[in-house]
């Protein structure tokens, strides 16, 4: 790509002038290559000045003065516009040539390219990292499942453990339930069992009481 500058070397106008050095010693400095175009003496650079300048970016007159910039056959712009990419430090975008690693409008563009992407390029690459089970095909897949499948086992275990105490618990505590009542109900067969002794042993008192009072109701039957 090359820039070309249309110049004016025989112009009366000192305005021109400076703007016109302005332009070029910029462009020295920054070591861009550029070709200076004289409309003074030559018409055909004059000619193709004016008609390749967009109308919307002509004087009211219809005649662009120089300094005006182009890159190759596309329109830059011209001295005003220049200036005003020089004061943003964005030359080489006005220019429409990539910006040198480094320079201020380098690092302006990779703070634009941050802000408009949401991440920087370091993010990216995160995103571009290929997982490591992916890397590794299905065996990492296969030893996390079995994994997953000896806790489910370890964990059913447990739960059946865990019941077998619960139902050994309530066994002993039925145990203890049944041995309870089966002291009292000896207790209270003991008891019954004295009681049927002292009625039998007070029944036969009273039999033989009985007895004795019909002896003695014979004998004195017999004495009479």
């Amino acid at each position: 790509m090359v820039i070309k500058v249309f110049l004016a070397s025989s112009s009366g106008s000192t305005a021109i002038k400076k703007k016109q050095q302005d332009v070029v010693a910029f462009l020295e400095a920054l070591k861009v290559d550029y070709t200076p175009l004289d409309i003074a003496c030559n018409e055909d650079n004059r000619m193709w000045m004016r008609q390749n300048v967009p109308e919307d970016k002509k004087p009211a007159n219809g005649i662009p003065l120089p300094p005006q910039i182009f890159n190759e056959e596309s329109y830059c712009g011209d001295y005003d516009t220049f200036f005003d990419a020089k004061e943003d430090n964005l030359v080489y975008t006005f220019l429409g040539l990539p910006p040198p690693p480094g320079s201020k409008e380098a690092e302006q563009a990779d703070k634009d390219n941050i802000v408009e992407n949401g991440t920087h390029a370091e993010e990216n690459l995160d995103d571009t990292i290929v997982p490591v089970e992916d890397r590794n095909g299905d065996s990492n897949k296969e030893v996390k499942q079995a994994t997953d499948e000896n806790e489910e086992g370890e964990g059913d275990e447990e739960e059946k453990e865990g019941a077998a105490k619960e139902e050994t618990a309530d066994d002993e505590g039925e145990t203890v339930g049944d041995e309870a009542p089966t002291e009292k109900e000896e207790e209270a067969a003991v008891e019954e069992t004295d009681e049927v002794t002292e009625d039998t042993e007070g029944q036969a008192e009273e039999e033989e009481e009985q007895e004795e009072e019909e002896a003695e109701v014979q004998e004195e039957e017999e004495a009479e």
